[in-house]
């Protein structure tokens, strides 16, 4: 379960990295892909054995859906709280669904976790079942909190329980306390923005007003502040890879 949970928070930094390097492209407006996690595992792609790393990071978002359904059975400490263990369970399905969906662009069928469009599509969807409306508003404002939260803990710095910090060195320690503030705070970010275009989509009652990563990361160009908030979530974004990197190396699992 060690092996695992490493090899999962690899993964991670890897698709984070680069939509944080797909995002600052867009920024710059030198971006064609999409800043989501199709856009990454198209740029892994198209690399050098490509097809292996492809088949690599589903191997290892696989093991992280492993490692989380683990500490819903095994964990230990705070992790045998109900709420803790729901937590995780969530975690493992939203890993697995991830690993599934690499596995089916590496396999060749295009499909991926990300996509405006599919966003859309999800929330056309729920918008016609009964009450679908208030699923939808509902949706997004737990993508609101669920951002709130992300910021408010990496501002906090409450992810450093979670890692060996007798370990580091001093300088270590600090780079990795900025890599886990600045990455916590743009996901945060990131997760809030979602939320808050599911929210209005179910307020207008209008599936077009949903956005993805990808597209909410380029509304953030168009905000009073010009693409400057876009290169500060991209920055953010690649931030939070290596501080991902740094998870597989220090992380308490």
């Amino acid at each position: 379960m060690t092996a695992a949970g490493r090899a999962g928070f690899v993964a991670r930094g890897v698709v984070y990295a680069l939509i944080g390097v797909l995002a600052l492209q867009i920024a710059f407006g030198q971006g064609g892909q999409q800043a989501d996690r199709q856009g990454a595992l198209h740029q892994v792609a198209a690399q050098p054995f490509g097809h292996l790393m492809l088949w690599a990071l589903v191997v290892g978002f696989g093991c992280m859906a492993l490692w989380r359904a683990a500490g819903v059975v095994t964990g230990q400490g705070r992790r045998r709280k109900a709420g803790a263990r729901l937590v995780d369970a969530g975690r493992a399905v939203f890993y697995a669904s991830v690993c599934w969906g690499t596995a089916a662009y590496a396999a060749g069928s295009g499909g991926s976790s990300g996509g405006n469009a599919q966003s859309q599509d999800w929330t056309a969807s729920a918008l016609k079942l009964p009450g679908g409306r208030f699923l939808v508003g509902l949706a997004g404002c737990v993508l609101i909190g669920v951002g709130v939260v992300l910021a408010v803990r990496a501002a906090q710095r409450r992810f450093l329980r979670k890692l060996k910090t007798g370990t580091m060195s001093r300088r270590t320690r600090e780079v990795v306390t900025g890599l886990g503030v600045g990455g916590g705070l743009a996901r945060g970010v990131v997760f809030a923005g979602v939320g808050v275009f599911a929210l209005v989509a179910a307020i207008r009652f209008d599936p077009h007003q949903a956005k993805g990563m990808d597209s909410t990361l380029r509304s953030f160009a168009h905000t009073p502040v010009g693409p400057w908030l876009l290169v500060a979530v991209a920055v953010g974004l690649i931030l939070f890879g290596g501080f991902s990197f740094a998870s597989a190396r220090y992380r308490r699992l």
